[in-house]
């Protein structure tokens, strides 16, 4: 689909809003999660599912701890991280479509999934003023856990929205290997909003580092006006005894696509090929069955009205649920209620997490790392 057919397929009743919309955009300063976008940019599912994308490929997942060698296994969980940025934001975009802005979770809100593989994921909408969601990935047979947590500070710059995701996740080997990887998380940049045609890059630099030394600096770069290709992204993988191990290890090509694995002064070998990689369905039980609190039921008048094309009903049963949860917070508030807990997670020490990770990621940083990993995590609790 062009730019300029997807201006044209702006819903009648919905270019006035669009319009108002940019204008707004363009003289916006602040926080733009707190814009009201046009109904017919809205995705049919609320930003609290975009955290089961994590488990995007779950069989890369819980293979991460298979191999009995550090390396290989520091490899295996690369692979899994590539997989978890193209689920997250390329391949859940359906086909000939465009980017689109999914709900605000609510405060409390929690989305449950598993695979058949036994991998299973557990997010909840841990905070609203700064929004942020946590999530926690286990796969009990393979004896692996992850958890993390991701907000987002938005801004525009040009005719760009840039997005820095907040928070990070800690996946742990809970087996034999009793080993842990600290990821941080890329920025994004969201384009084409002037033409209605909005898709993500990613750019900036993400870290992993592993208990066992290993280490690795992602960049990510996009094609440029003369040369390049998009969704560009290059690893460079090193240990904390450089010299044993010959020097780095570069894996480099497209974080949606192929890639390819370079050790030091040999020849390059395939890494992986994500195009080759049917995409497991999750197991989600029926909204009839889920509580109160969970995604798709909160949601499921407006992504109804959404997928029927009915963008006033939509527009209007998401007001119902915003309003509705005003009403609550001032409640709270005239109330002086006890802070509110989420169900799932608890707010604890980084630390705890993470243990000297973060450390060991710093002292490797270049100077144009930004921190924004923060002093705490959310940590899960059955």
């Amino acid at each position: 689909m062009s730019n300029e057919n997807a201006l044209e397929s702006i819903p009648a009743d919905q270019q006035g809003s669009f319009s108002s919309f940019l204008k707004t955009l363009a003289s916006f300063t602040g926080d733009l999660s707190s814009l009201t976008c046009p109904s017919f940019l809205l995705a049919p599912i609320s930003l609290l599912e975009y955290s089961s994308f994590w488990a995007d490929q779950p069989t890369l997942f819980s293979s991460i701890g298979d191999s009995d060698n550090a390396e290989e296994r520091f490899y295996a969980a690369v692979k899994w991280f590539i997989s978890s940025l193209n689920g997250s934001f390329s391949s859940r975009v359906p086909k000939g479509e465009w980017e689109k802005k999914p709900f605000n979770p609510i405060l409390g809100e929690q989305f449950y999934c598993n695979w058949d593989d036994g991998t299973r994921i557990v997010c909840e909408q841990v905070s609203h003023h700064p929004p942020v969601s946590g999530f926690y990935i286990t796969n009990d047979n393979a004896g692996i856990q992850l958890m993390g947590h991701d907000g987002q500070k938005t801004r525009f710059s040009g005719t760009q929205m840039l997005v820095d995701q907040i928070g990070y996740c800690t996946l742990k080997l809970t087996g034999k290997h009793d080993e842990s990887y600290l990821f941080t998380l890329p920025s994004l940049s969201v384009n084409g909003i002037w033409y209605a045609a909005p898709y993500v890059e990613l750019y900036g630099t993400s870290y992993i580092q592993s208990s066992s030394g290993y280490h690795a600096a992602i960049e990510y770069t996009t094609k440029g006006w003369i040369s390049g290709e998009v969704h560009h992204f290059k690893a460079t993988v090193s240990h904390s005894e450089a010299m044993q191990h010959g020097g780095p290890t570069v894996i480099e090509g497209q974080w949606t696509a192929k890639s390819t694995l370079t050790k030091h002064k040999q020849p390059s070998e395939p890494f992986l090929d994500l195009t080759g990689l049917e995409k497991p369905v999750p197991h989600v039980a029926p909204v009839s069955d889920q509580g109160e609190m969970e995604s798709r039921r909160i949601w499921q008048k407006v992504s109804e009205a959404l997928v029927a094309g009915d963008y006033q009903k939509a527009s209007a049963e998401k007001s119902l649920i915003e309003n509705a949860q005003r009403a609550l917070r001032k409640e709270r508030e005239e109330t002086k209620a006890a802070a509110w807990e989420p169900k799932h997670f608890r707010k604890v020490d980084g630390k705890v997490i993470f243990g000297d990770l973060r450390e060991k990621i710093i002292e490797k940083a270049d100077s144009k790392f930004v921190d924004t990993m923060g002093d705490m995590g959310w940590s899960y609790h059955a």
